[in-house]
């Protein structure tokens, strides 16, 4: 890591327990918390949380759908796992292999470097530090797991306008606006294809250019985000820093072969992407009958207008489905697919 960034960074790390949330603007202010609060970063905002959910409108966990995440509801079955992928310390054969997995699967060109990390969220908390903080942008609305991270490392995030370093989320989450090769403008670029994997044909991989970072997501797709299986592909340089800074053995004996027998696995891929193309396209039928209008989103997710999100949220959840709405939006509300059979339960809560 270069040493300024490194330097600010720990002096940030110190101090952020005395900081509220900054607004994302061009000229941040910060908010005052109470003294019980002061050692606590800003709340981030999520999807999930089906244990609070059940606190308040009741039954157990396993009672309810969560359609909060866009994680397919059909994961990739698991098996063929030994007694050493769990006792032994993961080998350097097993994630070769699944680098080389990555590399088929993804069409990855032999000059850009890959990285399997412990999700994408330990690879996005990381980028920051890979340069000295400066001005990132990061267009609205998006998933503000980046915006969090580069504060933390002393960045100033703005919506727009020139800057040091520009986070791309492609598609977007929650509207599904895809970017293009043109927008990789700035000299740190992080491209977030964690739901990319429905319509691959989009991918930026190919355009991984120096200062460029794609990131994707294996529990999307694959619907196994409890496996923590992520990866960073681009820039050799940036590459070699973030394996520095995730240290030894970063991914688990089980996520390194899970990981590369499914990505080896172009049949399921392929019924999987259109299996989502149907869903999805039913979830918007439904949605839209009862008086939804459609915004967007992935095959994934879709995102939706209402008259009140909050409404609509409390109406599912008190069937026992959970949705996601927005804190900067009292209109838009984003559901993932329902389970096979959860589609009963909510076109009767609907």
């Amino acid at each position: 890591m270069p040493p300024l960034a490194h330097t600010r960074f720990l002096a940030h790390r110190a101090l952020i327990g005395l900081m509220a949330e900054i607004s994302l603007d061009t000229s941040p202010t910060v908010h005052m918390t109470r003294a019980a609060d002061r050692d606590l970063p800003p709340r981030r905002d999520h999807g999930g949380g089906i244990d609070a959910a059940a606190e308040t409108y009741g039954g157990r966990r396993e009672d309810w759908i969560d359609l909060s995440t866009g994680i397919n509801p059909a994961a990739y079955p698991v098996a063929g796992l030994s007694p050493r992928d769990w006792t032994a310390l993961p080998d350097q054969h097993a994630t070769d292999d699944l680098v080389a997995a990555v590399r088929r699967a993804w069409q990855v060109p032999q000059n850009i470097a890959i990285l399997a990390a412990p999700g994408a969220s330990a690879l996005i908390a990381r980028i920051p530090t890979l340069r000295a903080p400066g001005r990132v942008r990061i267009d609205l609305p998006t998933y503000n797991e980046h915006a969090a991270s580069f504060r933390a490392a002393g960045w100033q995030v703005s919506a727009a306008g020139g800057a040091e370093a520009r986070v791309l989320v492609h598609p977007n989450n929650p509207d599904g606006r895809l970017w293009s090769p043109a927008d990789i403008d700035a000299p740190l670029t992080v491209v977030d294809e964690s739901f990319c994997d429905a319509a691959p044909e989009h991918t930026l991989v190919p355009y991984a250019k120096p200062g460029c970072l794609v990131l994707k997501s294996f529990g999307k797709f694959w619907g196994l985000a409890g496996l923590r299986l992520g990866f960073a592909i681009g820039d050799p340089n940036m590459i070699a820093i973030l394996a520095e800074l995730l240290g030894p053995w970063p991914v688990s004996g089980p996520a390194l072969r899970i990981g590369a027998r499914a990505l080896a696995d172009a049949a399921w891929a392929e019924a999987t992407r259109a299996r989502l193309a149907i869903d999805s396209a039913r979830l918007d039928r439904m949605m839209i009958q009862k008086g939804a209008t459609g915004l967007g989103g992935t095959p994934l997710f879709r995102l939706y207008a209402v008259p009140s999100a909050a409404e609509w949220q409390a109406r599912l959840a008190r069937h026992q489905i959970w949705t996601r709405i927005f804190p900067y939006s009292d209109t838009m509300i984003r559901l993932g697919l329902p389970p096979e059979d959860g589609w009963a339960r909510l076109e009767h809560a609907l």
